[in-house]
């Protein structure tokens, strides 16, 4: 039943990062004239496409590597790439996606980092820059004792959904932002609720459904990677799946387990 649910979270993780950005994409379109990548209002249109893409759908894939079944047996090396891989590219969406909107803001003599929304992401993406420079040099390299990453796993989780929080709330804060410029001066006004703002407010909520699912699967218990030397049922029936070849149980100490 555990994993027959776990499955049907991902299916839906899918289906909803699929829609935040296809709606994401489909808004600046249908609205606001599509995308250029020549300092015009079209290239901030890229804008929150890669940082909805980057900051919140990628992020949250990244970030739920380790909940996968599969990387709980076998060496844990391929995973600790994948999951910094995976960010890396993330952090690249992230970086085109401010340059867009600085590239916009300069062309038109637009000041930048004046709104809460942008003081807001500003600050996700520096943390999102440490966080990951901390796990590549902590959790990747092996140079780290055992004890500094013991040391500093709880921070290194913590700072992680925190950021992926903080990526939701500046995506909400800045379709807030957009509606109230695109809509100020148009023929119906933001109060009215026109199709855009129906649409815009849809795709807001979709991105919290999004990250308030990546939240639940990084929080429960169940689905976490077990702690070194200790084996589950569920890492038991991976190892013995058909097709599989069944290998000796050995129980490790701790102390030769890499706990990250």
């Amino acid at each position: 039943m555990a994993s027959g649910w776990f499955t049907m979270s991902c299916l839906a993780l899918g289906s909803l990062g699929s829609m935040c950005v296809l709606f994401t994409a489909y808004w600046m379109q249908s609205w606001h004239g599509g995308f250029a990548w020549d300092g015009s209002l079209h290239m901030f249109n890229w804008h929150p496409v890669l940082m909805v893409s980057g900051m919140v759908v990628l992020y949250g894939a990244a970030s739920l590597v380790y909940r996968l079944p599969l990387s709980w047996v076998g060496p844990k090396l391929p995973w600790k790439v994948l999951h910094a891989a995976l960010h890396l590219v993330a952090f690249i969406l992230t970086v085109l996606g401010l340059v867009a909107v600085f590239e916009y803001h300069n062309h038109s003599r637009i000041a930048n980092l004046y709104s809460l929304h942008s003081w807001l992401g500003i600050t996700t993406v520096i943390l999102f820059a440490g966080q990951w420079l901390l796990g590549f040099a902590i959790f990747l390299l092996p140079w780290a004792s055992l004890w500094l990453r013991s040391l500093l796993k709880p921070i290194h989780v913590f700072f992680g959904a925190s950021v992926l929080s903080l990526s939701i709330s500046s995506v909400i804060s800045g379709i807030n932002e957009k509606l109230f410029f695109s809509l100020k001066n148009g023929t119906k006004p933001y109060s009215s609720l026109p199709s855009e703002a129906v649409f815009a407010n849809s795709t807001g909520l979709l991105v919290v459904a999004f990250g308030l699912l990546v939240l639940y699967v990084l929080l429960a218990s169940s689905w976490k990677r077990p702690e070194p030397g200790i084996l589950t049922d569920r890492q038991l029936l991976l190892q013995l799946e058909p097709g599989s070849r069944p290998f000796p149980v050995t129980y490790m100490p701790v102390s030769v387990r890499q706990p990250w």
